[in-house]
């Protein structure tokens, strides 16, 4: 059953008042509060499955408006208003909350009982999807299984296309591993872009 908004009753609510990780965020270095970004929709053709939101994110409430996201909507070769269309696009995280940072400042991993508790039960909602992009490694295991790199993993896309596609994280932080691997923009990118173009169409 779905609301007047399209929204999975029940359960798009628990997730927004989810908050299983208050204890561990409160203890991050940004000692920050449970916000789960939610944004899906039962129409949606498109799947993106990352990693967890980033910290502007976290301020934003919308998924991807970062650097990040601006990167991953020029491979995917959409627009912000293609992308922030929940009937046609879900953005479905392995884990729904920006993890903090550590003591380094460096991004802490999705806590895995995030995923554990609620992505099966999103995925059993969107069974209308017919393209999901996996993007980083966290997202490649739980989706795949892989327990390889997120190269080796990216690298094998063909055995996964045209239904599921292994990407590496758009994080600038990333630019070396592009230069180093030209493949992916000159090989794996057209046929990508094709795919989302045939699916929200």
């Amino acid at each position: 059953m779905i609301d007047t908004q399209g929204v999975i009753p029940g359960l798009a609510d628990r997730i927004r008042a989810c908050r299983l990780c208050a204890e561990r965020f409160a203890a991050t270095s940004t000692a920050h509060v449970p916000r789960p970004v939610v944004w899906f929709r039962p129409s949606a053709r498109l799947l993106i499955a990352g990693q967890a939101p980033g910290a502007r994110v976290h301020a934003s409430g919308r998924p991807f408006t970062d650097p990040s996201g601006d990167r991953l909507r020029q491979w995917l070769g959409i627009d912000e208003n293609e992308f922030y269309d929940r009937d046609r696009v879900a953005v479905v995280p392995m884990a729904f909350c920006f993890p903090g940072y550590s003591a380094k400042k460096a991004d802490l991993p999705p806590p895995a009982i995030c995923a554990r508790t609620w992505h099966g039960q999103v995925m059993q909602n969107l069974d209308g999807v017919q393209l999901k992009i996996l993007v980083g490694g966290h997202a490649h295991r739980w989706h795949l299984g892989s327990r390889e790199t997120v190269t080796a993993t990216v690298a094998a896309w063909r055995d996964h296309a045209p239904q599921v596609f292994p990407l590496p994280h758009p994080s600038w932080r990333n630019t070396g591993w592009l230069k180093k691997n030209p493949w992916f923009e000159a090989d794996l990118l057209p046929v990508l872009r094709s795919r989302v173009q045939e699916v929200l169409r």
